[in-house]
């Protein structure tokens, strides 16, 4: 299969064991990830040859994560080096109708001093098809996000299919007004031939809305229709996106999800069953593999969106049951919950 490349950042998350609250704890489950590393990893899973991207700062901690990287099959040798230290966050994780709380430690991070000209764009994308970034790496800083501009246009340039995930971090977009947060992301996503994002994303970033949705009220039973006019909006302001791709989380408590995914071609909307997740183990990083899902299945399956979709939604249901960042689940596993096998039975 043709090598993707994705770019961000990367961190030590450090969370209380099971649902303790940051005061409870005496101590703190110290585990790698990202989303954009995070898709690498799930890629990587699925047999899909594929380079992490960043900048790391050159002392054992960084080492850590390069080697987090390296050991789930995640190619590193276009890493750099330099800066003082690796971002961090905190993760409480919250249940029933405790949502999780994540607080961040990441100004200076190695990534945030990165600048124009570090990475060579041009070697990184040699023989490779798929970049992959997401709105996370340009909230860090001015100069992650002049370096996330550099290198979709270098992408664009080699004929790079580029897709993101736009995920508004509100907490990160620190550096800048809201009028420059949307110049930064509007140029970015211009250059994007797959979107992804959810109705926060699409509104924070862009004022765009589903047509007569509240979904703090509405979230766990919306219809996928619900969001065709956002999808016809995106694709109208950006012409290039070939495919835009919606997440439906429903959040009926912080235990219990329902996930289910569209994806719109400018022609057709296609949509996914609904999942229900209950008693959910990490719903961090369902997204990325939800993303990490798509970019394999509209690889695999370039004639067949429905199936790529399908594969998506199942990888990131699955996610919902690991602990970590990261989807550590097989290509067999997910199309087993495609094919309709939810009972969990020991594998003998």
């Amino acid at each position: 299969m043709k090598k993707v490349v994705t770019f961000g950042e990367i961190m030590l998350r450090l969370a209380p064991q099971g649902f303790l609250r940051f005061s409870q704890a005496n101590n703190f489950d110290a585990i790698y990830g990202g989303g954009e590393s995070n898709v690498a990893v799930s890629l990587a899973n699925y047999g899909v040859p594929v380079d992490f991207v960043t900048r790391l700062p050159k002392n054992d901690i960084g080492e850590c994560a390069m080697m987090e990287m390296r050991k789930r099959g995640v190619g590193v040798d276009k890493i750099i080096y330099g800066g003082d230290r690796l971002g961090i966050y905190f993760l409480e994780t919250g249940a029933v109708s405790r949502g999780s709380k994540v607080v961040y430690d990441r100004a200076h991070s190695a990534i945030s001093e990165i600048t124009p000209g570090m990475i060579d764009w041009k070697s990184v994308f040699k023989d490779v098809a798929w970049f992959h970034w997401t709105g996370i790496t340009p909230a860090i800083s001015q100069g992650a996000a002049d370096a996330c501009l550099e290198a979709v246009k270098v992408a664009s340039e080699m004929g790079v299919m580029i897709s993101t995930d736009l995920n508004y971090r509100a907490k990160l977009w620190t550096f800048c007004d809201e009028a420059h947060r949307e110049k930064i992301m509007t140029e970015l996503t211009s250059y994007c031939d797959v979107v992804l994002g959810n109705e926060e994303d699409a509104e924070k970033h862009f004022n765009i809305k589903p047509e007569g949705l509240d979904i703090t009220t509405q979230g766990h039973d919306v219809k996928a229709e619900a969001f065709l006019s956002v999808c016809k909006q995106m694709m109208e302001k950006f012409p290039r996106a070939k495919k835009v791709i919606t997440t439906l989380r429903g959040s009926i408590s912080a235990s219990h999800n329902t996930w289910a995914g569209v994806l719109y071609d400018g022609k057709k909307m296609y949509e996914t069953r609904q999942y229900q997740i209950t008693d959910i183990v990490d719903r961090v990083g369902g997204g990325d593999s939800f993303m990490g899902g798509l970019i394999y299945g509209l690889l695999k399956y370039p004639e067949d969106d429905q199936n790529a979709l399908d594969f998506a939604v199942a990888a990131s249901c699955l996610k919902h049951t690991i602990k970590g960042d990261a989807n550590l689940v097989t290509v067999s596993e997910v199309e087993k919950l495609m094919g309709g096998d939810a009972s969990g039975r020991v594998a003998r």
